[in-house]
């Protein structure tokens, strides 16, 4: 443990949690070989530490690391970017280039958000983790290098092979050590901790009191979700920190700037061996889900309304139920009792809502919330802009 303390403290590590102990000991031991690593988790729980944890302590500490955002390059320039050109491969390469296996030779090389590599270049790359060979683009000459491959996503691979967004033999190559890095929620007792260092940071820096947490506040801290994990837990203690005048916060001045919708826990199945889609489509669900309880608040009390009219008596006719909820549009329809669900005047069954569904309208109400700015969309939604620009073209949306 003394050794997971050290790296704590060099690398700015805030928590007690047993899982991120277990996440940061198995970087600790995996880092003296070259054995290639794969980092999963959310986004926003701080996988890029991990891959710094692994350089430093490994034989090539001396040597580069670079760290490459695959899912922010053009998939048009991802192979010249990686591997390298020659002089006219394309338009505009006015002369040869190193790429950054290349640039990396006996070093370490980062690829975050690696699912999102288009399917060429997963196969380049299972070249180089395979043989270590690669050819740069317009080039015939092969040619070698030695770097240490650490990679990092949000994405169920699993998933994405069997939709054939990602190949299965790259996946086995990647995962040969793989790392979890707990969601945010899964570390509870770290919250009020991080809450408390993110604060502090802004009150050194703008020269103000830190806020503290009352208890009240502290245990809203702990139950909320946390969608945007410590990425989102320090967006909120900036925002509190500039804005409250009070420096000592309540959960009423705390739930101003959590929505209100993810304040309890959330009770839906998000085990990663589910058969629903990547991380990112299923929080678009969520999203969309808790958007629609209200309304369905609303149905119930309506509903209730009605019986207490008739006395408790059954509904003879569809029309009477529309006569009372005028001006409410719900996003499905489901009888509110057996009795209703067949009646004269239902001529044929409401059309099922699919998952496609459910996420074009969560990606259209983005666009418009962001005046159809993609990336500022991408950043509302919680995925990458790559991925919301596959989304936009699989699903048919017009913009």
């Amino acid at each position: 443990m003394t050794e997971i303390t050290t790296i704590k403290q060099r690398f700015g590590i805030i928590g007690t949690s047993e899982l991120l102990d277990r996440a940061l000991e198995v970087a600790l031991r995996v880092a003296p070989t070259d054995l290639t690593v794969l980092v999963t988790g959310e986004s926003g729980v701080g996988k890029e530490v991990f891959p710094q944890v692994i350089h430093t302590y490994s034989a090539r500490k001396h040597n580069k690391y670079i760290a490459v955002n695959c899912a922010a390059i053009p998939e048009g320039t991802i192979d010249s970017e990686l591997f390298g050109h020659e002089k006219g491969a394309f338009t505009g390469a006015v002369e040869a280039r190193k790429g950054y296996f290349e640039e990396a030779n006996g070093g370490t090389i980062f690829l975050d958000e690696v699912a999102e590599l288009p399917l060429a270049t997963q196969a380049r790359l299972l070249r180089v983790l395979q043989s270590g060979e690669y050819i740069r683009v317009g080039s015939s000459k092969v040619q070698k290098t030695d770097v240490r491959v650490v990679a990092a996503t949000n994405v169920q691979l699993q998933q994405a092979i069997l939709e054939g967004r990602f190949r299965e033999d790259l996946y086995y190559r990647l995962a040969t050590v793989p790392i979890a890095v707990p969601a945010l929620r899964e570390r509870k007792r770290d919250i009020p901790l991080l809450f408390r260092k993110f604060a502090a940071d802004v009150a050194v820096q703008y020269r103000m009191p830190s806020i503290v947490l009352d208890d009240s506040a502290r245990e809203m801290l702990m139950n909320y979700y946390w969608r945007g994990n410590i990425r989102q837990l320090k967006n909120v203690a900036e925002q509190i920190s500039a804005i409250e005048p009070v420096r000592t916060i309540t959960a009423d001045v705390l739930a101003k700037y959590l929505p209100e919708v993810h304040t309890k826990p959330m009770t839906m199945h998000t085990s990663t061996g589910s058969a629903n889609d990547f991380a990112n489509e299923r929080e678009l669900l969520y999203k969309l889900l808790f958007d629609m309880r209200s309304e369905i608040g609303d149905l119930k009390r309506m509903v209730t309304e009605l019986m207490h009219r008739t006395g408790g008596a059954p509904m003879e006719r569809a029309s009477d139920i529309k006569a009372l909820l005028p001006s409410v549009k719900p996003h499905y329809e489901e009888p509110f009792e057996e009795g209703f669900a067949e009646t004269e005047e239902v001529e044929e069954e409401p059309r099922q809502r699919t998952k496609a569904d459910v996420q074009r309208e969560e990606i259209v109400r983005a666009l418009r919330r962001n005046n159809g700015r993609r990336k500022d969309a991408a950043a509302d939604l919680f995925i990458s802009e790559r991925t919301l620009y596959r989304k936009i073209k699989e699903l048919g949306i017009e913009e």
